[in-house]
Order: C-alpha cells, then sequence, then structure tokens
C-alpha cells in the first residue's frame, strides 16, 4: 500500500471563512495518483471544520446563519446561548463558539479513490470551515492505496 501525506496551511482573511478546498486537493491526488484508496483530510485545530457539500454561496450562508441561530452564536441576541454565557470563555479566551460550531460540523473527512479520482457526487465539493481564523493553521491530507 502507498502512503502519501502533505499539509496544507490555511490563513483566513475573515475570523469565520467557508473555503472550497477540492482543487487543492485533486492537485495532490493527481502528484501523488493511486487507482484505489482513500484520502484522509482533517483539521489539526479545536476550532476549524472539514465537511462535504456543495459549492453555493447560499448555502454556505444558511450554513453560517444556522451556526450562529442554532448551534453557537458569537453575538449577544435571543439564541440557546449568548458569548459571555460559554464556560470556556470565563478562562480567558473568547473562542467558545468555535469549538462548539467544529464539532457540529466535524473535523475531518474520508473520501473514497476509486480508479484514479476522488470518488465525490455530482455537486459535493471539500471544504475548510475556519471559525477562530486569521492565523495560521494547518489540515493534514493523507492519501492511501494502491
Amino acid at each position: 500500500m502507498k502512503t502519501h501525506t502533505t499539509y496544507f496551511v490555511m490563513n483566513t482573511r475573515k475570523r469565520q471563512e467557508i473555503i472550497d478546498i477540492t482543487d487543492r486537493l485533486l492537485d495532490f491526488l493527481s502528484e501523488h495518483p493511486v487507482e484505489e484508496g482513500l484520502m484522509l483530510v482533517s483539521a489539526m485545530h479545536i476550532t476549524a471544520s472539514v465537511f462535504v457539500n456543495d459549492h453555493e454561496a447560499g448555502l454556505w450562508q444558511d450554513i453560517q446563519d444556522w451556526l450562529e441561530g442554532t448551534i453557537a452564536p458569537w453575538d449577544h441576541h435571543p439564541a440557546p446561548q449568548r458569548q459571555d454565557d460559554y464556560l470556556h470563555n470565563r478562562t480567558g479566551e473568547d473562542n467558545g463558539a468555535a469549538h462548539l460550531r467544529s464539532l457540529a460540523l466535524g473535523h475531518e473527512v474520508i473520501l473514497p479513490i476509486t480508479q484514479g479520482k476522488l470518488d465525490l457526487g455530482p455537486w459535493q465539493r471539500v471544504f475548510y470551515g475556519e471559525w477562530d481564523g486569521q492565523r495560521p493553521k494547518r489540515i493534514v491530507v493523507k492519501i492511501l492505496g494502491e
């Protein structure tokens, strides 16, 4: 079995941002081809996510609205919790919401490789979700296969 590993450094312009990383993954696979296998893509930080979904700006806004309104709000408004209600933030941190957002969307995905290609559905793309950014963070990408 072949294995190949690389690290992508992400440094977002905004504190919260969704970035399509599919083309970078395809480039890595073309540089290190396998016919049949798996690609692991994992955020190496506890306030970031990697997930598969549709590349559509309205959906990205829906995801951010869902996270803000239901899962883990940053702002002070009538929601399940307010920013100052996070116990984590009482330690001097201010990113309790980012930790919960990462849990909600997950920190990694495993993608199938079939006949030398990422075996994604017709609308599926791979995204990096940054929930507490504006500083360098890493993603590990590992290909396993034959």
